[in-house]
């Protein structure tokens, strides 16, 4: 059985060693970098395997992030760590009123207001004033195409998203 929720979601990685003392820098790729240190317990890939572990403590150190691994005290099993990537599972993210999370998005059909299906969504781009969602077009696309962005847009473009149905609704003209 596999779903979006019961696979692991990388959220970082550990970076190299920090010290003596087991401290390692940490590589975030949350919006807000400090928001990794949010989630807890953490599971990393070490040795070919999904491991829990545990956030003894963090800090910021310059511009970056540093934190230490409960039971990991000296360097040498730190290092082994480095390169190791950071995960928590989907049913650790809070839950949201209104929004998406964009792995919830990927894979949903998308039709127009006037029912004309566009296709999947395959992608998820962040620009720097809307989001985007990349559409994969079916492969007998009349108008011809391989591709659409349709920026994220709530009532102008996106009419409606149901998540259980797997459908987002679009005014979108299937020519662009």
């Amino acid at each position: 059985m596999s779903s979006t929720t019961d696979k692991p979601m990388v959220v970082g990685r550990l970076g190299a060693v920090y010290g003596i003392k087991g401290w390692m820098k940490i590589t975030s790729f949350t919006d807000i970098p400090e928001g990794i240190f949010n989630y807890s317990p953490w599971y990393i890939q070490h040795k070919g395997e999904w491991q829990e572990v545990v956030l003894e403590d963090f800090k910021r150190h310059g511009k970056g992030l540093i934190a230490k691994l409960a039971g990991v005290d000296v360097r040498e099993e730190a290092q082994s760590m480095t390169g190791a990537e950071i995960a928590i599972y989907a049913t650790q993210l809070p839950e949201l009123e209104d929004e998406f999370y964009w792995r919830d998005l990927i894979g949903c059909a998308v039709e127009t207001d006037q029912g004309y299906t566009l296709g999947t969504v395959s992608d998820m781009m962040e620009t720097g004033s809307n989001d985007v969602i990349v559409v994969k077009a079916n492969a007998t696309d009349a108008f011809g195409k391989k591709e659409r962005l349709i920026p994220f847009i709530n009532e102008q473009v996106i009419i409606n998203v149901d998540i259980t149905a797997r459908k987002i609704i679009v005014n979108w003209d299937p020519n662009f």
